[in-house]
């Protein structure tokens, strides 16, 4: 609604051109000229986009959308679209935190600077394939064609009112698959939920928080044992040990082996459970 009207405000003060000069398209009716004008004066002063795709919103107009896409979310866990506007919508404590991260570790600073996107416009998919077995990029596109998962179906943030967070939890969307390869989790309940709980204590998201602690209830009482006896005790681990996973720069380590990305960053190895 607020992207439609700030769109016609747009295209009629086009169509009318500068103060004292004649627009270049048709006549504005009077009535609609005042009515728009209406809007615009009852838009709040800074409410513009900030970056592509940004569309502004109130603090009353983010609790509506942070309620309503936590009930979507909850409901059907494979809706990414709510997913993604409940994390946006309440990420406002949590993403300044994270960007400071980044600024505050030199690889994390360079990601930051150079805004790199994993996309499969920039991925060289069939060099990735070619790699040895066990190297990052070699199991990252394992992982996406097993699941039959895209990076592209990643949402870009609307909803984030800086455009430096923007770019966070794009980041942090953008590398999720690498998280699943990292710690070898499926795409399953089980694995999303493991994942989640690793990122919630990395992150500190509410969003993740939020799946960590709802998820289990769609588990059935064998996984529930797993992920009580098993996974869970070791992702918590991992996520404390772990050094910020938004500070690494994944598209320039895609020949190093997983296992010593692992360790490097901190990750415990995965138990030897069926997920």
């Amino acid at each position: 609604m607020l992207r439609g009207a700030a769109v016609r405000a747009a295209l009629l003060r086009a169509v009318r051109g500068a103060p004292g000069r004649a627009g270049l398209g048709r006549a504005v009716p009077r009535a609609e000229e005042e009515e728009d004008e209406e809007e615009e004066e009852g838009r709040p002063v800074g409410r513009v986009p900030l970056y592509p795709g940004h569309i502004p919103t109130s603090p009353l107009q983010k609790a509506l959308l942070a309620a309503g896409s936590a009930c979507a979310a909850l409901w059907d866990p494979y809706r990414h679209d709510m997913v993604a506007v409940l994390g946006e919508t309440t990420g406002c404590l949590a993403l300044p935190t994270l960007r400071d991260r980044m600024r505050n570790d030199p690889e994390g600073y360079r990601i930051f600077q150079e805004r790199p996107r994993i996309r499969l416009s920039t991925l060289d998919m069939a060099w990735l394939r070619g790699l040895p077995d066990g190297a990052l990029g070699r199991e990252y596109i394992r992982f996406l064609e097993d699941n039959k998962v895209s990076p592209d179906t990643r949402m870009p943030a609307k909803f984030v009112d800086d455009e430096e967070l923007a770019y966070v939890i794009q980041r942090y969307r953008e590398v999720h698959d690498l998280m699943h390869t990292l710690l070898g989790m499926p795409t399953n309940m089980l694995g999303e939920v493991v994942v989640k709980w690793f990122e919630a204590i990395q992150t500190g998201l509410p969003m993740c928080v939020l799946g960590a602690a709802f998820g289990p209830v769609r588990l059935n009482a064998r996984k529930l044992q797993v992920l009580a006896t098993e996974l869970l005790p070791w992702a918590v681990r991992s996520g404390r040990n772990a050094s910020c996973v938004l500070n690494v720069y994944y598209e320039q380590r895609w020949e190093q082996s997983v296992e010593s990305l692992r360790e490097e960053i901190g990750i415990f190895p995965p138990p030897a459970v069926r997920v």
